[in-house]
């Protein structure tokens, strides 16, 4: 599911509605599944036909852990990170892969799951598991990543279950671990729905929150830069 609503403009306003409606109703999420089923395993399926920013996607990301890491400076290891929501492994084989010595996903779709090892290549014998299941009933092994990484994929989680999930990937950080959520952000303070493929688009104050009824600390916050002006802003937020 990796590249959840990269496509999605700021003016695509239309699908905004009650909210409060959909967050009860398990069509949310079953609309979600069935839409990534039918999208194709490449690049530009994963983005939304938008595969021009996967480099400055991937380089913002990089520069953006680092810091947190050892070989940059920080504290945290690079042992074994999980990419959620991974899609056919664009993040993992970019972003992860070089960073850490082994790497986790977990996948919606069953049809991305069976594409990942041959998208990543060599580099897959350094995939120890992938995990074919929606974050809403993933459970991360407690203590096991150095780094969970959660790109356009909270998207699809209602907020009771983003917080839920969120304390799941706290248990399931090693020592010195940081969970990073990338995600679009809208202005204002209305939710956008999306009913295309049932994803939600928050205000940034909108997924404080969240952060802080997951009981998570926000220890970074930037927003990715060199976009396309037509989409929605994408931020990084570092929790531990």
């Amino acid at each position: 599911m990796e590249g959840a609503n990269a496509e999605k403009t700021e003016e695509k306003t239309e699908g905004q509605c009650e909210v409060e409606s959909l967050i009860t109703d398990d069509k949310f999420y079953t609309d979600a599944k069935d839409y990534w089923d039918s999208v194709n395993p490449t690049i530009d399926g994963m983005l939304g036909g938008y595969a021009k920013i996967s480099p400055t996607d991937i380089n913002g990301s990089r520069a953006f852990m680092r810091p947190f890491l050892k070989i940059g400076g920080g504290k945290t290891e690079s042992r074994r990170a999980l990419d959620c929501g991974a899609g056919i492994g664009r993040i993992t084989k970019r972003l992860l892969l070089p960073m850490f010595q082994s790497v986790d996903m977990v996948e919606l779709s069953q049809k991305f799951c069976d594409a990942a090892r041959e998208f990543i290549g060599p580099d897959s014998s350094r995939v120890d598991r992938i995990v074919c299941s929606g974050l809403q009933d993933f459970t991360p092994e407690p203590g096991r990543y150095d780094v969970i990484w959660c790109q356009w994929v909270l998207s699809h989680l209602r907020d009771d279950d983003l917080v839920a999930f969120l304390q799941r990937c706290r248990l399931g950080l090693a020592k010195d671990g940081v969970i990073v959520a990338k995600e679009n952000v809208c202005q204002g303070e209305s939710i956008v729905f999306d009913e295309l493929d049932s994803s939600f688009v928050r205000p940034r104050q909108h997924m404080e929150k969240v952060f802080t009824r997951s009981g998570l600390s926000m220890v970074k916050c930037e927003r990715q830069r060199g976009l396309p002006k037509d989409i929605f802003c994408v931020y990084m937020f570092a929790l531990k």
